[in-house]
């Protein structure tokens, strides 16, 4: 029963921020959708709280980060399509990351595998697990794959 259901991927999710973790994710992400002839979801999250608190004109910060995230997601959209693999469909959600990694997108695109970085771009590497990750680890609806 295990094999069958480790066979049935067919929409993996990579959480992709910049940090090295999540270019590790990236990697292991295109490698199983290869395998498993799976859609692949690359999800970058503009952390709403993170930038509402700016000095700067809220819209303008917006503006800049998503366009920052855009850039990082056409990168990773090359590497993928470079490693072969076809169906490859970036997103990019304004939210809680923690909520849009673990449920919201999950659920929208009937997510069966998530992939994500031990710690992300705003944790000093250790051996910790970020806060984003174990949130996602414990309320994911799918399997989570935790890469460092």
């Amino acid at each position: 029963m295990l094999i069958k259901m480790i066979n049935n991927y067919s929409n993996i999710l990579v959480a992709v921020d910049g940090s090295k973790n999540a270019e590790l994710a990236l990697q292991y992400g295109v490698a199983i959708a290869k395998e498993k002839d799976a859609t692949l979801y690359l999800l970058s999250v503009v952390d709403e709280n993170a930038i509402s608190h700016s000095s700067y004109a809220y819209s303008k910060v917006l503006s800049e980060e998503k366009e920052a995230i855009e850039k990082e997601l056409l990168k990773n959209i090359y590497y993928a399509t470079e490693q072969g693999l076809d169906d490859v469909i970036p997103l990019v959600e304004i939210g809680n990351p923690k909520e849009m990694i673990s449920s919201v997108v999950p659920t929208n695109q009937s997510i069966d595998l998530i992939i994500i970085g031990a710690t992300g771009k705003g944790m000093i590497q250790s051996n910790q697990l970020g806060t984003t990750t174990s949130y996602v680890v414990q309320y994911a609806p799918c399997n989570v794959l935790v890469v460092k």
